[in-house]
């Protein structure tokens, strides 16, 4: 039987859910590339539930349990003497989510002696070292797709935000203001932007998709180019590389995944540049901006504003400057857990589970690493990168 290591972000600071904001969630019956949604044998929970914190539990304990493997759920996850420090050695299985990622470096997976497969409940598995996984030939799965679509909706909710400039008219509403000029000063038409996109796969595309009823041109690079009836369905220009892309736009979405070629890729030298007030939006991953560039590029007016929802490392700490840096938008990662994608990664990690335990093939969309090598999912997106 084996031992199941959980991690998951904490409750709610006034108590876990009696109830919700709505009675249901809408059934999605497939994603739009035609990718069947995760199909567990059944599922201990009701969609539209907290399951992505510490008492949800992903909906597995009875499963697990009832299977005779021991779970272990903890919210702790820092330092020698964390939850997850203690309980590492002998798990078979470690789950987290990129939210509140338990950090999988390769001196912890050297302690790791038992572990043979790593799940993500969600997309992103950056914090696995996936050299060393592979070098161990651990498996690493994550639930593709599941809240894509989440992020991509996060990203124009964020542009908006951003151009538009909300937040502090927002502010002035709650301070009990009227005060039309200082609410207009900052705030710009999204209509007739150049918006370019850096990594067009599932979640960029989605966010092409979404944005270009808004009468953008839109922009993109990736190492995939697209089909040329998609290029010309939205009028996208394809570009070389990101250094490129960057100089002809007001607006940047970044959904690159983190590799040793992306690690602090916006940086000074890139973002001087951008045209004079752009907007970045990176919902990705924190690391692939440098975070000093960042906010100095806010202070000077370089970059109009920024946000995502992605920082490092995290949780971010209080005093991440970030957090007080001008005109920006960032969230504490929320984009991919909603409630509609808690559901459906919780599903896709119970699929992912009910296979291993089984010792069947795991979907090759869910598959990073295995046996040694990059497979399904992470060969397309991190085979050939550092």
């Amino acid at each position: 039987m084996a031992k199941v290591l959980l991690v998951l972000y904490p409750d709610p600071i006034d108590g876990f859910p009696p109830d919700y904001a709505r009675d249901s969630i809408p059934v999605i019956e497939h994603y739009p590339n035609g990718q069947t949604l995760p199909t567990p044998e059944a599922v201990d929970f009701v969609p539209g539930e907290m399951l992505g914190s510490v008492s949800g539990e992903l909906g597995l304990r009875t499963f697990l349990e009832n299977a005779g493997h021991t779970l272990v759920v903890t919210s702790d996850k820092e330092g020698p003497d964390s939850v997850f420090e203690r309980e590492l050695p002998d798990a078979d299985v470690v789950i987290s989510q990129p939210f509140w990622p338990a950090y999988l470096t390769p001196e912890r997976l050297a302690k790791a002696e038992k572990l043979q497969i790593a799940i993500t409940a969600g997309i992103g598995s950056d914090h696995v070292d996936l050299a060393a996984a592979n070098q161990k030939g651990i498996t690493v799965a994550e639930v593709t797709y599941s809240n894509s679509i989440g992020v991509a909706e996060h990203t124009v909710m964020q542009v908006l935000a951003l151009v538009r400039d909300y937040l502090p008219q927002h502010r002035i509403v709650l301070d009990g203001g009227w005060n039309i000029a200082d609410a207009a000063k900052r705030s710009y038409d999204l209509e007739g932007m150049d918006v370019g996109v850096f990594a067009a796969g599932r979640i960029g595309r989605a966010v092409i998709e979404r944005l270009a009823p808004f009468g953008v041109r839109l922009h993109y690079t990736d190492r995939f180019r697209l089909p040329s009836d998609v290029e010309e369905k939205y009028g996208l220009t394809f570009h070389d590389d990101i250094r490129s892309l960057v100089k002809e736009i007001d607006v940047l979405a970044v959904h690159a995944p983190l590799t040793d070629d992306t690690r602090g890729l916006l940086n000074d030298e890139l973002l001087a540049t951008m045209r004079r007030g752009a907007y970045i939006v990176n919902p990705a991953r924190g690391a692939i901006a440098d975070r000093d560039a960042i906010v100095r590029a806010l202070q000077s007016g370089q970059l109009a504003g920024y946000a995502g929802d992605v920082w490092f490392p995290q949780p971010a700490p209080a005093d991440h400057p970030w957090r007080t840096m001008p005109h920006h938008g960032m969230t504490p990662h929320t984009s991919g857990t909603s409630l509609p994608s808690q559901a459906r990664y919780a599903a896709g990690t119970r699929e992912i589970l009910e296979d291993f335990f089984a010792g069947r093939d795991i979907r090759p969309e869910y598959l990073i690493t295995k046996g040694g090598g990059y497979a399904g999912t992470g060969a397309h997106s991190y085979a050939g990168k550092k």
